[in-house]
């Protein structure tokens, strides 16, 4: 197993069911249901110094779900061109996401995964198993919609974990 493959596992073996699509609207709705029932104070809330503000993470979700969707959307139109990864903690860095407000960013990511279920929803069956390269390694798209629900998943565990318990 390659270290890409070890990587994108711990965001797959989170993915509860091969439903992949229904389960990412049960974390979206999992993951509204707690930032909604923040004040915006609590948005501003890091577990750690050095660690992300909850605002931070939501961004990071928003920014991760465009760019995976991005790639499938590429991977699904047979563009071969090769695609590069990106630097999350640069992004995180410079995603201003500490100077909004709580409510412009859940509003963000309720589009983007509106966005992203409607995607892959309506791609064939057949559109699912095409494939592309990110950073030198094969992906298929059926994948990238199933790092999205894990991706979720995996933040909504450090957020239970981490954050809720000292807010």
């Amino acid at each position: 197993m390659t270290e890409f493959e070890k990587y994108i596992l711990r965001y797959l073996d989170l993915v509860p069911s091969e439903q992949w699509i229904e389960e990412m609207k049960i974390a979206s709705d999992e993951t509204l249901q707690i930032y909604e029932s923040l004040s915006e104070e609590q948005g501003n809330y890091a577990y750690a110094e050095g660690k992300w503000s909850l605002k931070t993470l939501l961004q990071h979700l928003i920014d991760t779900e465009k760019v995976f969707a991005y790639r499938a959307l590429r991977f699904s139109r047979k563009d071969q061109s090769l695609v590069s990864g990106f630097d999350e903690e640069a992004w995180a860095d410079n995603s201003y996401a500490d100077s909004r407000t709580l409510k412009s960013l859940i509003k963000e990511f309720k589009l983007t995964r509106k966005l992203s279920i409607k995607f892959f929803k309506n791609l064939p069956e057949e559109a699912y198993q095409l494939s592309g390269k990110v950073n030198g390694n094969d992906i298929k798209v059926e994948t990238i919609g199933k790092l999205t629900v894990g991706h979720n998943i995996h933040h909504l565990n450090i957020i239970k974990e981490r954050y809720l318990p000292n807010l």
